[in-house]
């Protein structure tokens, strides 16, 4: 969808007609009926609108469900009290929405966790797992990430992998009965130095390693594209043990079309090879404002895949 075409349908989604929107006046609150549906399962997250959506966290899910979007993300869902976990899942089911990621595991970091092997750090580890149960089946949630934590300067490397995949087994079989997966995000050196996990294919051997449906890939393509780049074919290598995405351009981790990275392509690519999963708005705006927050809806109509 071009641009133009894009900025017309969110004014007239958020009830602005192109003349109001050019002098700058909007109503008060997002008016409805709800827009045209994104394609692709594009997940939110709570603050990415807070012009537009409001402050309440409810009220965002509400407005982006009548933006068109069919999914959401929490990374921090893990801190919020129980009741609100089953508000946020009943909600999200009552509006047709999946729920995506939330971060399972405590990450400390200072030191190395999982690259220790047995001990405190997997035990922790373990009840983090158990807990993450919990706040799934309120939320309704299917994935979680998962970080394994920093390189053991002092241990060989593959002891050290050997120590990530034993932990990984095991919080695998206490997910496998519930039908849950953690995901494994591969951060980039630069915004994360020293961490065990950096590359896609280093994800893959060791979700090979685990050999479990309850441990795959969440390829974070803005990590990537900063670690690695060649993006498609590394998405192709690690196909059959990725379960999510995320996204975000570089530099600057903004919206889709801020930076270099060839989104219409990438997303397309995905989409075509039979990717039916969510799509983490894990990134920020590169402007404030409600001039700002349309930007970002206005970039995801032009990378969102043709229906």
């Amino acid at each position: 969808m071009h641009r133009r075409n894009a900025l017309k349908l969110t004014t007239a989604a958020l009830g602005l007609s192109p003349l109001a929107s050019a002098a700058g006046f909007t109503p008060t609150a997002p008016a409805r009926p709800a827009a045209e549906t994104f394609n692709l399962a594009f997940a939110p997250h709570a603050g990415l609108f807070p012009t537009l959506a409001g402050e309440d966290y409810l009220d965002q899910i509400r407005w982006a469900a009548d933006m068109g979007f069919h999914a959401w993300e929490d990374n921090g869902m893990g801190g919020r009290e129980p009741a609100m976990q089953e508000k946020i899942g009943k909600l999200l089911d009552e509006k047709n929405m999946q729920m995506g990621v939330f971060v399972a595991n405590r990450i400390n970091w200072r030191e190395p966790t999982l690259t220790n092997g047995a001990g405190e750090h997997r035990d922790a580890f373990l009840e983090d797992i158990r807990q993450a149960v919990d706040v799934a089946k309120r939320c309704n949630a299917t994935w979680m990430t998962v970080v394994p934590g920093f390189v053991q300067m002092r241990l060989e490397p593959f002891y050290q992998m050997a120590n990530v995949v034993e932990t990984l087994k095991q919080g695998a079989a206490i997910l496998e009965p519930h039908g849950l997966v953690m995901v494994l995000e591969p951060l980039n050196y630069r915004d994360h130095p020293g961490l065990f996990l950096n590359k896609a294919a280093q994800g893959y051997a060791i979700c090979q390693a685990v050999g479990s449906p309850s441990c795959k890939i969440l390829f974070d393509i803005y990590h990537q594209q900063i670690q690695e780049g060649n993006l498609i074919p590394n998405i192709d290598a690690a196909w059959d043990e990725i379960a999510y995405f995320q996204i975000g351009d570089n530099p600057g981790r903004k919206e889709p079309t801020t930076g270099e990275i060839n989104y219409q392509r990438v997303l397309a690519h995905i989409h075509d090879k039979g990717f039916e999963g969510v799509y983490g708005m894990e990134h920020g705006r590169k402007n404030d404002g409600k001039a700002g927050e349309l930007a970002v809806l206005e970039a995801y109509r032009e990378v969102d895949v043709p229906a």
